[in-house]
């Protein structure tokens, strides 16, 4: 067995846990071995059972016994250190800071012991009577200290073995008998391992906010991650449409110009026409007045007389006084104009549309109502994608099911994002959203339960009843999107790419459901059943 221990390191016997020799080494399913007390310890304030090393996770705690083969070998390894350990001290004077052996005259070795009775501390050498003499092995040994007559109370020069838990101070035997008589006295030791229990369950809580806290910062990277990725996306999508809706505006004025300018040409020919006929008009009346003035110059009475019988009329003329260039410049400005308009509009819509719905739209899934939860007075459809109000049970009552009129998704769950789209048209009362799995399905909601709603057709809702919301226009199609980790919960209006209203910073802790409240069909005015749709 010594050449085993001889062949092996320190770090072959080291329990990965305490960074020690093993003590009490056991074996777990998984093959690493670890001391008894390390692997107990580590799983009592871990709360579940997984290797430290491996990480393989165990359904039960498995039974721990030791390992005598590893056992053995450690204690040979352990023997065989302090031996060597023990020659070397001997050879050797003690270092700076450690204690020293009261009894050494000449060169003060390090003290192996002391001993409270005597209030000295000795090396091996001069502990050795107190390992013989009987009187002496009645002696209370302690590892060595520099502070003995710390331990020795002032008023009574006997050891402080006692603890006062009413003053919290350490006490003799004799202090419980006189200051301290009608305190809550315990002996040290006993108070030791209660307050090292204490402080190992503080520590124990300590590593699970530890953990709690590694998680959250996992948590937090994933979803950083997920962010940047879903940013970048929405860069390239907004870089795109940003770009054809600038090509669509250059189009658009490209053709405006265009219009311009053929508007110019045409009324500059129009122009040139008029002026021409008008010319020609001015030709012809020229020659007109000189054949008059002509005739005015003549004295002669008869050939005046003759001449003027003869004298043609003044040749026809258009009547200009409503002649105008009319000019199309304002309707084509407008017409253009009324154009772009729509154009803007439409890009604006689509990229609305590929910018918000669309980057929570490809969180898509497929939701099936559950008719185990259905209220018995609601009826579903034959796929699980309709519900409605039926005015009459239908169905058997069970604690899974609402006392209110709802029904949840066979869907859950407790990690990622979703999106789902509901039909609401033609509702007057609706709600919906999503629920813990912990809800109480036979009372109201004050609690994890997070929904939209409309309540007597015109008034909207959140929450339960609490918040009311104002809402331009009427959805008649709701998406709704989840973010677990960032407890974010939020709903659209489909159709007009807007967003409605968002829960931020929700507790949700546990798993959730889609819930669905079609509501009273009201004497038939809200007979129309609440759709879910598939997502485009």
């Amino acid at each position: 067995m010594a050449a085993a221990s001889a062949l092996l390191s320190e770090d072959q016997l080291q329990c990965s846990i305490c960074l020690d020799v093993f003590t009490d080494p056991v074996t777990i399913p998984c093959g690493h071995n670890f001391c008894k007390r390390c692997i107990t310890l580590h799983w009592d304030r871990d709360l579940k059972y997984q290797c430290p090393l491996c990480k393989e996770l165990f359904s039960a705690r498995p039974e721990l016994r030791v390992n005598t083969f590893i056992s053995e070998i450690a204690a040979h390894f352990r023997e065989s250190i302090q031996k060597k350990a023990s020659g070397t001290s001997k050879e050797q004077e003690a270092e700076a800071g450690e204690v020293l052996c009261d009894v050494c005259t000449e060169t003060k070795l390090e003290a192996l012991k002391s001993c409270l009775v005597c209030q000295t501390s000795y090396c091996e050498t001069h502990l050795e009577p107190h390992q013989r003499i009987p009187g002496l092995k009645k002696h209370k040994l302690i590892h060595p200290v520099k502070d003995l007559e710390d331990r020795i109370c002032k008023k009574h020069e006997r050891l402080l073995e006692m603890f006062c838990k009413s003053d919290s101070v350490c006490v003799c035997q004799f202090c419980t008998e006189t200051d301290h008589k009608a305190h809550d006295v315990v002996p040290l030791m006993e108070e030791y391992e209660g307050k090292k229990t204490e402080l190992e369950m503080m520590e124990a809580h300590v590593q699970l906010m530890i953990q709690e806290r590694r998680q959250k910062i996992e948590q937090i990277r994933k979803s950083a991650k997920l962010n940047k990725e879903d940013s970048d996306t929405k860069k390239e999508s907004s870089r795109q449409l940003f770009t054809a809706l600038i090509q669509s505006v250059e189009k658009s004025f490209a053709e405006h110009i265009g219009l311009i300018e053929e508007n110019q040409k045409t009324n500059e020919k129009e122009a040139e026409d008029f002026i021409k006929e008008l010319e020609k008009e001015i030709s012809e009346l020229m020659n007109k007045t000189s054949e008059m003035q002509h005739l005015l110059h003549n004295k002669d009475h008869f050939q005046f007389l003759r001449s003027f019988s003869s004298l043609k009329p003044a040749p026809p003329t258009k009547d200009w006084s409503e002649v105008r260039v009319h000019s199309t410049l304002e309707r084509t400005l407008r017409r253009a104009v009324t154009q772009l308009e729509e154009t803007l509009k439409k890009e604006m819509t689509k990229l609305l549309d590929d910018i918000v719905p669309r980057s929570v739209q490809q969180y898509a899934v497929d939701v099936t109502l559950d008719p185990e939860t259905a209220n018995v007075e609601l009826v579903l459809s034959d796929d699980g994608k309709q519900v409605t109000h039926g005015g009459v049970p239908n169905l058997p009552d069970s604690p899974n099911k609402f006392s209110c009129y709802a029904v949840v998704g066979k869907q859950r769950f407790s990690s990622g994002r979703i999106y789902y789209e509901v039909q609401v048209k033609e509702k007057t009362d609706w709600n919906l959203g999503v629920v813990k799995e912990s809800i109480n399905r036979k009372s109201s909601f004050n609690d994890g339960f997070w929904a939209l709603g409309l309540k007597s057709e015109n008034k909207y809702y959140v929450g339960n009843y609490k918040i009311s919301i104002f809402l331009k226009t009427k959805p008649e199609k709701v998406g709704v999107f989840v973010d677990y980790e960032e407890g974010l919960v939020s709903f659209y209006d489909v159709d007009t790419a807007a967003l409605i209203y968002s829960f931020a910073d929700c507790n949700f802790n546990e798993r959730l459901y889609p819930i669905f409240n079609p509501c009273n069909n009201n004497g038939g005015k809200n007979s129309a059943p609440l759709i879910i749709c598939p997502v485009n």
